[in-house]
């Protein structure tokens, strides 16, 4: 062996004993000198991963238990072109599991250097399961979980939606209970260790809720307004039927409408609830308001009387009854029956301003009723000195020209009248049944007194006399009804619009122990501009068919079975 070679492998021998010093000094220094923390932490990460848990959402439910929101799983079904070996094959049985084009799908697959492709979403269950099935390579199944609401476009704008994206609650109940239905987002510990347990932490599931809404009341309502809107021509419509003396909202309605469960497709305009964020001017409904000041104000009683000249000047501007007619000495009753304008403005100028709109914001007009849903708005009310009011606006007002409401609050306020002059809020949920079971009912919250009891039943007795001596529309045959039509005209540029109303009829009964209330408003309709002749017709129709959903007997049969009693 030359000294060449010698010295080369005693060097090679150096640097192999160096290295196996070193390595045995580290083995050493694991074991006695350093923290085994940090590598029990990269083990643990190593086998255990923290991923965020959903929640099951908190259903819904009518107050009789019908189901109105519930979870299902769909599907997300998209592609990555990379790892599709056979595009053809590929191509043919998915085209035949989910009904999309062969040729639509090899386009989607034509460019490998894209990371995914979106097929479709949401897929339907069975569409899922079927691709799922064919297990082919490339091609990504991902399960979602989304809100479902079985019964359609069943009370869509009161129930809102829940985007798929998100789990969160839009508009409606699911927007305004969207924290108590969601629950609360944990965290779960998932082992890659066969047979290890899995520990979730933090996480809570979201609480079902029982809605006042009766699926078969709604149902009603939601046929009858589509039956008005067509026999009438009107473009669009609200029902809403609440219980007067709990404020329970039994059925709330408008047209159009959507579908919950593809609301992705639908006009967003369609999304917001008109029975409480579109605003109107009640026409001659008000009119039960002004009488009700006056009579607490004792301003009036119902003999009182006044001379109608068919038109009044005040601020300016002219005041006429609607059939332009004189109709001279009126009683307060006739007022109501004949529905006249000059009678309800010269109530309002001999109240007063600060009297009458007291008494009018005593009955919640101008503010927002409350109500447990989102997207409610407040209604227009303008006092002296604010802007928009002139002296001519007291007289129009008290016919309900120049104020503004929703149909929510018109009904809350004529519901006062129903309960004995206590206004009571409106709400939509009646029970709270948490995750752990524990249940919270909901009743009535009384938001103070509009009118006196006294007031209360005379009015409503002027109310009931009032359509019966004019052979209302909106009779009920075997029950008597208090109730109040409305005509008004629709604000527009410089003015109001020619030849078009909005028509509507706010009604409650029976008289002698009101169990509903229920407000019909037709937007444009073109077979009649009246309320009495369009939107009193659809209540009577429709009230005929909710005393049975009721049980409500007639009114002879109830008196009877009561003084039996």
């Amino acid at each position: 062996m030359t000294d060449g070679l010698r010295r080369r492998l005693n060097f090679i021998g150096l640097i192999l004993g160096i290295l196996t010093v070193l390595i045995a000094w580290r083995l050493v220094s694991l074991q006695f000198y350093v923290d085994t923390g940090y590598f029990a932490q990269q083990a643990n990460l190593e086998y255990h991963k923290q991923v965020s848990i959903t929640p099951p959402r908190g259903e819904l439910y009518d107050r009789n238990g019908v189901l109105l929101a519930t979870n299902a799983i769909e599907y997300e079904i998209g592609l990555s072109p990379r790892l599709i070996l056979d595009r053809e094959s590929t191509a043919e049985k998915l085209s035949e599991a989910t009904g999309l084009s062969k040729d639509e799908l090899m386009e989607a697959m034509a460019d490998p250097d894209v990371l995914y492709v979106l097929l479709v979403r949401p897929a339907p269950a069975a569409m899922g399961q079927r691709v799922l099935a064919l297990k082919l390579d490339g091609i990504v199944v991902t399960p979602l979980t989304r809100r479902y609401y079985p019964h359609g476009t069943l009370a869509s704008q009161v129930l809102g939606f829940v985007r798929f994206d998100s789990n969160e609650g839009f508009y409606g109940i699911e927007g305004y209970y969207n924290d108590v239905l969601a629950g609360e987002v944990g965290t779960e510990d998932q082992s890659r260790i066969p047979f290890d347990a899995t520990r979730g932490e933090g996480w809570r599931n979201g609480s079902d809720l029982y809605l006042t809404l009766d699926s078969e009341i709604q149902y009603l309502a939601e046929s009858t307004l589509d039956e008005a809107l067509k026999s009438t021509g009107a473009q669009t419509g609200t029902i809403i039927v609440m219980n007067p003396r709990t404020g329970e909202i039994m059925a709330m309605a408008s047209r159009p409408t959507y579908d919950p469960n593809r609301y992705f497709d639908a006009d967003p305009v369609l999304w917001n609830d008109p029975a409480i964020s579109a605003q109107y001017e009640p026409g001659s409904t008000a009119k039960a308001m002004t009488m009700a000041i006056a009579l607490e104000d004792h301003t009036v009683n119902p003999d009182s009387t006044y001379e109608d000249r068919g038109v009044l000047d005040i601020g300016g501007i002219e005041v006429y009854n609607w059939d332009r007619a004189a109709h001279g000495v009126t009683s307060m009753t006739q007022l109501l029956a004949k529905s006249l304008n000059v009678g309800a403005a010269t109530l309002a100028i001999g109240l007063g301003p600060t009297r009458y709109y007291d008494g009018v914001q005593g009955f919640g007009i101008g503010q927002p009723t409350g109500i447990d849903l989102a997207g409610e708005i407040g209604g227009t009310l303008a006092r002296p000195g604010q802007t928009g009011w002139t002296d001519a606006s007291l007289a129009s007002n008290a016919f309900g020209q120049g104020m503004a409401t929703t149909p929510l609050q018109m009904i809350t306020a004529v519901a006062a009248i129903a309960n004995d002059g206590l206004l009571v809020q409106p709400h939509m949920v009646t029970r709270r049944v948490d995750a752990d079971q524990s249940v919270t009912n909901f009743g009535p919250t009384v938001i103070g007194r509009a009118i006196s009891v006294d007031t209360a039943h005379t009015l409503s007795d002027m109310l009931a006399n009032a359509l019966q001596s004019e052979s209302s529309g909106a009779l009920v045959p075997g029950y008597r009804i208090a109730g109040k039509t409305g005509t008004a005209q629709i604000p527009g540029p410089g003015g109001y619009e020619e030849n078009t109303t909005i028509a509507s009829f706010i009604g409650y009964g029976p008289v002698d122990d009101p169990r509903f209330i229920v407000l019909i408003k037709l937007d444009r309709p073109t077979s009649s501009p009246w309320g009495s002749e369009t939107a009193a017709p659809a209540f009577s129709q429709f009230v005929k068919r909710l005393v049975v959903l009721l049980e409500i007997p007639p009114d002879t049969i109830r008196q009877a079975a009561q003084a039996g009693g």
